[in-house]
């Protein structure tokens, strides 16, 4: 079955047409109670994180002090208001993620790119473990400056530690942040909502040093 799933991430004039009209998903998070799409309040910052199939990457940044609300959704693809379906085929260019609104006076941004880097596998391009796809590649969308510096460093920082056990080059991409597509509302909170749900996450076992004392040169 995976053979027959493209590997690489279609041009804009390959990409399934898509739709105007928004999916409708969840009003708010089913575990923190807050409101999914917002607003937010002013003082919160956002963060995106692809790293895998997103059951279990959201339930991981859920889970941290300091984050406000978290939703899964599709990211840094052509077609506009994917479906899940759609984005299965590999034909919409998207990438599962997870959206983070938090609160930078109790996590850091720095932290939550530890939490990142350690929650998955980086270094395996289109896929994670046994997800094979353009959909389950590892991504940081960035929403400004600061963030971009702060994720390449970690990059940079972890790839050593990472060739220093013997492991391969980081494949995570590092991007401006485009539009976020929220994902159907059984999506959101998946493994809360099914607890013996499939999680396919799992790490390297290599300790990312960003926000430890330890800079990338």
């Amino acid at each position: 079955m995976f053979g027959l799933k493209s590997l690489t991430v279609p041009s804009p004039e390959e990409a399934l047409p898509g739709r105007t009209a928004a999916i409708p998903t969840a009003a708010n998070h089913f575990v923190l109670g807050t409101p999914l799409k917002g607003p937010y309040p002013e003082h919160l910052e956002q963060a995106v994180f692809a790293l895998g199939c997103f059951w279990g990457a959201e339930r991981v940044f859920w889970q941290l002090p300091g984050v406000y609300v978290t939703a899964v959704g599709y990211i840094a693809g052509s077609t506009p208001n994917p479906t899940y379906e759609e984005v299965c085929t590999g034909r919409t260019g998207h990438t599962e993620a997870v959206l983070v609104v938090y609160d930078p006076s109790e996590i850091s941004f720095e932290a939550l790119l530890k939490v990142f880097f350690e929650s998955h596998d980086p270094t395996q391009g289109m896929r994670q473990g046994n997800d094979i796809g353009t959909q389950y590649r590892s991504g940081v969308y960035v929403v400004s400056d600061d963030q971009r510096k702060a994720a390449e460093a970690a990059k940079q920082a972890y790839g050593k530690a990472l060739s220093a056990k013997g492991l391969g080059a980081i494949t995570t991409e590092i991007e401006d942040a485009p539009e976020f597509f929220f994902a159907e509302d059984y999506h959101q909170q998946y493994l809360a909502k099914n607890p013996n749900g499939y999680c396919g996450l799992g790490g390297t076992g290599v300790a990312c040093p960003i926000g430890t004392g330890v800079a990338a040169e």
